[in-house]
């Protein structure tokens, strides 16, 4: 069963930064479509950002220039690099894993963002 642990939330007041890591166990990241998602109290999980081996990182239009998604497959992390931060950004941050061969859809199980002053 592949393993996805977020880290790197946390509170931060509004103009702040944070980095999101998520760490995947199993051999077969480098083929991964990852992705990072958030979901505000009472609303749906959207998507934030996404990246695949094969293409160019796709953002949500709310944090397109503010939000950075990138890859080490030496470490088998996905990072999410967040700058500018304002409260309509406080959610849980969930990180996604696709297997494309298999058709596996992992998740992890969330890091708290908080930004407030």
């Amino acid at each position: 069963q592949v393993q996805l642990v977020e880290s790197g939330g946390g509170l931060v007041q509004p103009g702040g930064s944070l980095r999101l890591s998520c760490a995947v166990s199993g051999t077969s990241f480098s083929i991964y479509h990852m992705a990072w998602y958030r979901q505000a109290p009472g609303k749906q999980r959207d998507l934030v950002a996404s990246d695949t081996p094969s293409s160019s990182a796709h953002y949500d239009d709310s944090v397109k220039g503010r939000f950075t998604i990138s890859r080490d497959n030496a470490k088998n992390t996905v990072y999410l690099q967040m700058n500018t931060l304002n409260p309509e950004d406080t959610a849980v941050y969930y990180c996604n894993a696709v297997d494309p061969l298999l058709g596996m859809d992992y998740w992890g199980k969330g890091t708290l963002v908080t930004v407030s002053s």
